[in-house]
């Protein structure tokens, strides 16, 4: 039977999401549920590796149902998930402890500890600096909890567990693709193997940590038990998947340097797309994922809140009574931003730091929100402007980041998805404040999709995964410009705003 279809499914922290495609990429069909989270204790965040394999049996069983295809008519299927966040399973492969969810604070002692010992060299060989990572997690477990660190055979991402469930593996057959190993804390990404100098440093054994494959390796085929509890047909192939960023990056067609995603939803992301190696050692702000093109990189930053800060500034500050009813959520953002559009470029000196809970990239968890600069002159429209300028000016620090480890590297591109997408001003911002031209992309699931052409990859019906997610990544509209005007008034902003920054850090992290 010829096969037609391609399923990715994203295991997110919240939900899981399948899609149903045809090879060349039109959507078919999409469901999602919620995967619950527990908080057994202040501090402690948790989730079950089996709700991510039931939810995600339960959202593909649905979409070959709504479909009404044939099962035998798809080609694979692939996984991506959250990265940060870490599982164990023991000896037959099922979870040896809840997993450890990258929300969850009790491996802080073990950041610091890794950041004392060795902090230089994590960035340098791992690509990512010690944070709230695989490294610091499994480092937890294994002093805080010696009993289950010794019952655990390996550690895995949701995707592996998902996946290796499927195809009836065994914990020796356990895997991890590149694309998180920045994340592991004891790898080394560039070789792209397991670096024996940390792993020693930090007394690991190595035995526990899973074997390192490319996205699209065949790591097996659905069970017959796993086909009738997924709706699948016995023997489809199963790919080794990937990260949910590096999922997003192919998804958008980043796949040539001097390309950058936006993603501007809940949190705001900027990934960038280089063809070296360059970890972030001096500000340790960036972090090095591996692109899901071979050869590639996708160095990446973001702010925690970058998009909850325009909600919270509507909640809290913006006058909605004016003596009728309320408008709903879309009209008010569309008012803001009408307002916002008719102040100056720069705020007239109004600027925002956007950490209302704590800075990410470079980490600075003391570091909270701030308007440096108000006067009487400025309204509303004006901190709501500087909110949207904040975002942008925070990117052009990582952007000068990036440029000082890659000085020949030009950006030629950025494309952004997520809700903030929708908003023409912030474009235009984030276009001049960078001085490139800002692109909107159709449709939604970036991240399922670039998966789901992993699955292809696996399976022999796509060759060339960077010409095919060019090919299929679609646009909207035309972009959006840098106005030369106003990157003459934004550049030396910038610089302001980036000495701001280093000037609240001193002041939130200094003990009084």
């Amino acid at each position: 039977m010829q096969k037609k279809y391609l399923i990715g499914v994203d295991l997110g922290t919240s939900s899981t999401k399948s899609a149903l495609f045809t090879i060349n990429g039109k959507k078919i069909a999409e469901f999602s549920v919620s995967v619950p989270i527990y908080y057994p204790q202040p501090g402690i965040v948790e989730q079950n590796d089996q709700d991510f394999y039931d939810t995600a049996a339960q959202t593909i069983q649905k979409i070959i149902q709504d479909s009404g295809i044939d099962p035998r008519e798809i080609a694979a299927i692939a996984f991506d998930s959250q990265m940060a966040g870490i599982g164990m399973i023991d000896e037959h492969f099922q979870p040896a402890a809840r997993f450890d969810s990258w929300l969850d604070m009790r491996c802080k002692p073990y950041i610091d500890l890794m950041d004392r010992d060795a902090g230089e060299l994590v960035t340098r060989i791992t690509g990512c600096p010690p944070t709230c990572d695989h490294g610091s997690k499994i480092l937890w477990w294994k002093n805080e909890q010696p009993q289950i660190y010794q019952n655990t055979a390996k550690y895995v991402i949701p995707g592996v567990y998902v996946a290796g469930r499927m195809a009836g593996l065994k914990a020796e057959d356990a895997f991890i693709d590149y694309t998180y190993i920045h994340f592991s804390g004891f790898a080394d990404n560039e070789k792209m193997c397991w670096s024996e100098e940390l792993c020693s440093r930090f007394g690991i054994d190595r035995s526990k940590l899973p074997r390192i494959v490319n996205p699209w390796d065949v790591i097996g085929e659905v069970t017959d038990e796993s086909a009738k509890k997924f709706g699948l047909a016995p023997g489809t192939i199963i790919a080794a998947g990937a990260g949910d960023t590096a999922a997003n990056a192919l998804g958008a067609g980043i796949v040539r340097p001097g390309m950058l995603l936006d993603v501007a939803g809940t949190a705001s992301v900027l990934a960038g797309c280089t063809d070296q190696y360059a970890p972030d050692v001096k500000n340790r702000a960036l972090l090095s994922m591996r692109s899901i093109i071979p050869g590639l990189w996708n160095p990446l930053a973001y702010i925690g809140g970058g998009g909850i800060a325009l909600s919270w500034f509507k909640e809290q500050f913006y006058n909605t009574n004016r003596g009728k009813s309320l408008p709903d959520d879309e009209s008010l953002y569309a008012e803001m931003l009408t307002a916002a559009k008719n102040v100056a470029p720069g705020c007239e000196g109004l600027l925002f730091s956007p950490h209302l809970g704590g800075r990410i990239c470079p980490s600075s968890a003391a570091m909270r929100g701030a308007w440096i600069g108000a006067s009487w002159s400025h309204t509303q429209a004006h901190f709501f402007r500087a909110i949207l300028e904040s975002v942008a000016y925070e990117y052009a620090y990582y952007l000068e980041i990036l440029r000082a480890l890659l000085p020949n590297l030009t950006f030629s591109e950025a494309r952004v998805v997520g809700g903030g997408a929708k908003g023409d001003l912030w474009n235009q911002i984030k276009a001049d404040v960078l001085a490139v031209p800002y692109q909107r992309l159709q449709g939604k699931e970036f991240g399922s999709w670039g998966i789901a052409m992993v699955a292809g990859k696996a399976a022999g019906v796509i060759e060339n995964l960077a010409e095919f997610a060019i090919q299929t990544s679609s646009l909207s509209g035309n972009p959006f410009q840098p106005i030369e005007q106003n990157i003459k008034i934004y550049h030396p902003i910038i610089q302001k705003y980036i000495h701001m920054e280093n000037m609240l850090n001193s002041y939130f992290n200094q003990n009084i």
